[in-house]
This record gives C-alpha cells, sequence and structure tokens, in this order.
C-alpha cells in the first residue's frame, strides 16, 4: 500500500512546533477575544496557526487550508488540511494542562491522515488511512469493555450550550444512569485519541467543527473503534452530531441516544 509518510513527516513537524509554542507561552497573561459567550480566542491559536500553516506551505504550497481561526484562500486542490491550532483554548487560558495540536488531511475528501499533539505530556497521536494508529510509535488498540454499564465516557458541551442546556444535560442523565463513569475536559481531539487508546470507551458529542474532528475520527477507526453520526450513519466531519466508540458498546451507546429522540435537530 503507497504510504503517505512525507505528508505525516510534515504534519508531526508542524504539530511539534505549534506545541513547542504552547508550552512556551503557557501559564503566562494572554489577550483573550470571546467568539461567542463562552467561545474564546488567544494570541497563542493564532500564533500557532500561522507556524502550521507555515510548516505545510514550505513543502506544500498548493494545498488547501480549513482551521478554526482563520479562513483561507481556495486553491481548489484535492488535498485539505483541516486544523485546530490549539484545541481546549478554554483550558489553556486558564493554565489547565488538558490541550492539544490537531492536524488532519484529506486527499478529495478522504480522510488520509491525522495528528493529535499534547505537549504537556509529550504525546503524539497519529493515523494513517490503512496503516493503524499510534502513540509515540507505538501501535494504539481501543478498549475491550463490551458493556455500557462498564463504559467509561466523556463528552463536550457545544458553545451554544446556555441556549439548550436542557438538551444537552438529557444526553449527560442518560450515560449517567447507563454509564460507568463520565468526563468532560474540553478537547474534543484529545477525547478522540483516547477512545482510539483505549483510555476512554466512548465519546459522544453534538455541534462540533470539522477542525475538531479532522484528525481524531481517523485515529478511532484506525485502532479499530467505531464512528458514526447519532442517526447510526457514518461520521463526516461536517456531521452535526458524533459517537465514537471502541465498537464493542456502540450499539448500546446508540440506543441510549435514540432513546432521547431527535430533538436535537431543532437546535
Amino acid at each position: 500500500m503507497k504510504t503517505d509518510a512525507p505528508y505525516l513527516q510534515v504534519a508531526i513537524a508542524a504539530a511539534k512546533e505549534a506545541g513547542r509554542i504552547q508550552k512556551l507561552h503557557l501559564g503566562q497573561a494572554h489577550q483573550v477575544e470571546y467568539k461567542g459567550d463562552i467561545d474564546l480566542v488567544t494570541e497563542v491559536d493564532r500564533i500557532c496557526e500561522q507556524a502550521i500553516v507555515k510548516v505545510i506551505s514550505d513543502v506544500f504550497p498548493d494545498h488547501d487550508f480549513i482551521s478554526e481561526e482563520s479562513s483561507f484562500e481556495d486553491k481548489r486542490s484535492p488535498w485539505k488540511w483541516i486544523i485546530d491550532p490549539l484545541d481546549g483554548t478554554t483550558n489553556y487560558s486558564h493554565g489547565y494542562p488538558f490541550f492539544c495540536v490537531s492536524i488532519g488531511l484529506e486527499r478529495e475528501g478522504e480522510a488520509r491522515l491525522g495528528v493529535v499533539y499534547a505537549p504537556v505530556l509529550d504525546e503524539l497521536f497519529y493515523a494513517e488511512k490503512g496503516k493503524g494508529a499510534y502513540l509515540n510509535g507505538n501501535r494504539l488498540s481501543v478498549s475491550r469493555v463490551n458493556i455500557l454499564d462498564r463504559g467509561f465516557l466523556v463528552t463536550g458541551f457545544p458553545y451554544d450550550a446556555r441556549e439548550h442546556v436542557d438538551l444537552y444535560l438529557a444526553y449527560f442523565r442518560q450515560f449517567i444512569l447507563k454509564g460507568f463513569a463520565i468526563r468532560r475536559d474540553g478537547s474534543a481531539a484529545l477525547n478522540l485519541s483516547y477512545v482510539a487508546a483505549g483510555r476512554f470507551d466512548g465519546y459522544w458529542e453534538l455541534r462540533l467543527h470539522p477542525w475538531d474532528t479532522a484528525a481524531g475520527r481517523l485515529m478511532v477507526t484506525e485502532a479499530g473503534g467505531k464512528m458514526t453520526d447519532f442517526r447510526g450513519q457514518p461520521f463526516r466531519i461536517y456531521s452535526d452530531t458524533m459517537l465514537g466508540t471502541n465498537g464493542s458498546i456502540h450499539q448500546e451507546m446508540l440506543q441510549a441516544i435514540q432513546e432521547i429522540g431527535d430533538r436535537w435537530k431543532a437546535t
């Protein structure tokens, strides 16, 4: 099988440079801007984005980009880099050490690779289509937990949580009752990587963006897990809903979600 190794090497170099910047500025006072009531951005987000785009563009100048923080000229390239330069900005701005860099690459809409780098623990997650998922060079595999009652789960709340709090809490309540334990720690890319590593057994969330999941979705599937939307259809990075699991508890989680109904469609 043809490898995407040159692309992976560039993605890793870009992620590590952004991670270096994040560590350098961690704990300092940051200039914070609010894109919404609870959606913020710092100058570190933008510095990291610039660094990532430069590293990649120096090697692949004709490639396209999608990023959380900026809009880019559409070059009509079949190659598209989808980046979140600092996933977990709220955590970062408060000195809470759960954040990462997320870089995904698509060719003609097909996921080819994903890189997620958590600089505080120096953990580099990466995956290539058909090549498996890895953490610091060690092959990853999802957990073997096979009943939801023993499932260690994770979730997040969208930035419109204040407007739709009852809806999002309905899912949270459902999995408090049906799962073993839940965490909510503020980084979609890391949450998906942790599912791939077997640290979490399942992860659900609504209203994510392409840069939140472009790298992590491939991590999960290449580690043997499963990704769908709340309807049970194959997950796309533009989907409104996301369920990522070890596969073994996927149907139980999907059933629990569907018991709540499809009220999310109206939000």
